[in-house]
């Protein structure tokens, strides 16, 4: 009775889960009419369309979009990761002044919201000519990632003996030698994690993205904000895409997810 009511409860709670992303997958192959159609409620689509779909991969405003959000999420990603690396090892390993002040002053850049910075990100991208591409979405995300990954990494680098890094020395390894060939592969699921949250952030994040392009570089999630038409929103359109949205993610969590796991036990997640 007891492992039924566990098996009930957990069910239950998956299905919980799942409904939302279920029902944004059956919005997306109905028609607008059938969604807003209350008279006739359906939990499956009563005639299936792929017109939405056809649209997407077949407008380049929309598909576009998609090519735009993994060009700055991916630029925005490896820089903040490498920028990242050797910052966490410095406060990993050596103790200067001012340390942990500078380390709480890198935080608290991930703590202020986006909104504060987009107009001195505006006038600063105008002038220099990095507005509307896809370098001014990734630079300006990495006043928010990089804090993070740092503080991501030297959990996990604080968690390696000093004995690895005087042995290596020892053995005659320079210091790029040991770093790349031993550190770096020793904190892997540490770079995974720090990788996962920072293509998370970049990935869902609009109000820099939208105001920082306009034509060239705007993201999908900008670009679904522009659904409306005479008719009302088309909204088996914006639930397609939705759907796609949340393919790049999935895949991104099905490739990190043993370092995701080993991350979550081990570092400071």
């Amino acid at each position: 009775m007891k492992q039924f009511l566990k098996a009930t409860v957990t069910t239950v709670y998956i299905v919980f889960l799942l409904l939302p992303i279920y029902w944004l997958i059956s919005m997306s192959l109905r028609t607008t009419n059938e969604i807003l159609d209350t008279t006739k409620f359906s939990f499956f689509p009563r005639n299936i369309t792929f017109d939405s779909y056809n649209k997407i991969f077949t407008d380049p405003t929309w598909y576009m979009g998609y090519v735009h959000s993994l060009e700055y999420v991916g630029i925005n990603t490896m820089i903040s990761v490498a920028v990242a690396l050797p910052a966490a090892y410095a406060f990993s390993r050596y103790r200067f002044l001012g340390d942990k002040h500078l380390f709480f002053w890198l935080l608290s850049n991930r703590m202020a919201p986006p909104a504060v910075f987009v107009l001195p990100f505006y006038q600063l991208y105008s002038e220099v000519g990095l507005f509307d591409t896809p370098w001014a979405v990734a630079l300006a995300h990495t006043l928010f990632n990089v804090p993070l990954a740092v503080w991501i990494l030297e959990g996990f680098m604080s968690g390696v003996p000093k004995e690895l890094d005087e042995t290596a020395f020892v053995d005659g390894y320079s210091f790029p030698r040991f770093f790349f060939r031993i550190f770096v592969p020793t904190i892997g699921a540490g770079i995974g994690v720090a990788c996962f949250f920072c293509f998370m952030f970049s990935w869902v994040e609009l109000l820099l993205a939208k105001n920082l392009t306009r034509i060239a570089a705007k993201p999908i999630a900008a670009i679904m904000t522009k659904t409306a038409s005479a008719s009302g929103y088309e909204l088996g359109l914006l639930a397609a895409a939705g759907v796609l949205t949340i393919v790049p993610g999935a895949i991104v969590i099905y490739f990190v997810r043993n370092y995701i796991a080993k991350g979550f036990a081990l570092g400071r997640v």
